[in-house]
């Protein structure tokens, strides 16, 4: 009978301490703190109005910092100095009523091959988070992501940074405004369903 209750006590503390137990915990906490970050990366930031996205991203494109992605649906920009090796940058944010509530962004390296093992995109995605780690700061947590394997996730307030592999070749980084209409709404119709 002891083996037994202490085999469920065990239990209970694996399953309190699991990375999806960890996520869940630290956003509950992040969203509660009432703070806000909503900077995101060459003066972009969440709660942008999309009129000013477009004149933030034609200064820098007339600056040559950035230029039209892949596709012309994105906005690239060129990575020579920030990662391990040469790579490319394509975003463009999702809009809600007009203003950014999240901003994808796809990485590549830009010699990639698939016998180049060290422009892996398992090696891109830690090298995009120790970049991020720079920028945002420590506290990128580990989570087995519902769709997208393992993923790294940062949450400062209501700001979400979610790292993953899309295959061999891509890896994403999702800022995500976690208090948008948006986000709460699409959460809601998930517990309804």
């Amino acid at each position: 009978m002891l083996w037994v209750v202490l085999s469920i006590m065990v239990a209970l503390v694996v399953r309190g301490c699991s990375p999806g137990k960890t996520y869940e915990r630290r956003l509950e906490r992040e969203l509660a703190s009432g703070v806000r970050y909503d900077s995101l990366f060459m003066g972009l930031s969440l709660g942008m109005d999309e009129q000013d996205f477009y004149k933030n991203c034609y200064r820098l494109n007339r600056d040559s910092l950035v230029r039209q992605g892949s596709a012309n649906l994105s906005v690239q920009y060129d990575i020579n100095e920030e990662l391990r090796y040469p790579a490319t940058m394509n975003f463009y944010p999702r809009f809600h009523d007009g203003l950014i509530f999240e901003m994808p962004v796809r990485f590549i390296y830009n010699g990639w091959a698939p016998w180049t093992k060290e422009l892996s995109a398992s090696n891109l995605a830690k090298d995009v988070r120790h970049w991020y780690e720079d920028i945002y700061g420590k506290g990128f947590i580990t989570v087995a992501h519902p769709m997208k394997g393992e993923a790294y996730i940062k949450i400062d307030g209501n700001r979400r940074i979610t790292i993953y592999i899309e295959n061999d070749l891509y890896v994403w980084a999702i800022f995500t405004d976690m208090l948008s209409p948006a986000v709460i709404d699409s959460q809601q119709g998930e517990i309804q369903n």
